[in-house]
């Protein structure tokens, strides 16, 4: 990110799930806000060759937000987006006993306040903004200590260094009956040279911009580590996974690498408890 500026990545997924209701009419996700939030059309998400990322940002937060809904009926009330961006989850929160608090960089969440304000949306009650650098600062003084807590944390972790993705789960892991949904990368070198190529050329144009990756995960490496912070339930998709649940797409080989979004769920029971 540019000093003063909002996050450039964060302004294109909000982009691809504009294009997302415009072209598909909103079939995995559907956000009567993200176009408004937006304000400019986002027709550079139109292109054909980008259908991919686009499906892959709705299904990822369909994902998450039926994950969140499944928490908020086992009564969790406190809910921590984490890298928020232009998200509009917490302007059509349907549970008024949910708390949200959006966790950003001071310069991105200034920008959105301003979309906000601009596009005529309300900011609830149940909203509290915390603007927070994950890379300079700590969260751990900054939420209200909760029994439970749902995280959601997309689009951030490939961008995080090792140690910020490490200090931010820890916070996470240290809530007793935690959940966080977030998406991450499979290393370039665990692909085919094609495959391998697309996603170093989108990586080159990320860190172009000044937002590069950082971190990559192999699924079974990440689930060890998981579980080793006490994270007992997981659910992870992959290509294959997402494919057949939302793009009608029951052929792709369950070993195809690529992006994935990862459910982790801390129960509270000890074992043998």
């Amino acid at each position: 990110m540019e000093t003063g500026q909002p996050s450039r990545t964060a302004f294109s997924a909000a982009r691809y799930r504009a294009a997302h209701q415009l072209i598909e009419g909103g079939s995995i996700f559907s956000d009567p806000l993200a176009v408004p939030i937006l304000g400019v059309p986002p027709d550079a998400e139109q292109a054909p060759h980008r259908r991919g990322l686009r499906l892959f940002i709705a299904a990822r937060t369909r994902f998450a937000e039926d994950a969140l809904a499944a928490a908020v009926r086992n009564g969790t009330r406190q809910l921590v987006v984490l890298g928020a961006g232009l998200d509009t989850f917490a302007y059509r929160n349907p549970w008024p006993e949910l708390r949200v608090f959006e966790v950003d960089h001071p310069d991105t969440q200034a920008f959105k306040r301003a979309r906000l304000a601009a596009a005529g949306i309300a900011v609830p009650g149940s909203l509290t903004y915390v603007p927070v650098d994950f890379e300079r600062e700590s969260l751990a003084d900054r939420l209200v200590a909760e029994e439970s807590a749902f995280f959601l944390w997309l689009g951030v972790v490939p961008y995080l260094s090792r140690a910020g993705y490490d200090e931010t789960l820890s916070l996470i892991a240290a809530t007793p009956r935690s959940e966080v949904v977030f998406d991450y990368a499979m290393p370039p070198s665990s692909m085919a040279p094609e495959r391998r190529a697309a996603l170093e050329a989108r990586a080159a144009r990320v860190a172009s911009i000044g937002e590069p990756w950082r971190t990559y995960f192999l699924p079974g490496e990440l689930a060890a580590e998981l579980r080793a912070r006490g994270f007992d339930e997981l659910t992870d998709l992959g290509p294959a996974e997402l494919a057949a649940r939302w793009f009608g797409r029951p052929d792709v080989p369950r070993d195809t690498p690529g992006g994935h979004v990862i459910h982790a769920r801390r129960s509270g029971v000890r074992p043998g408890g």
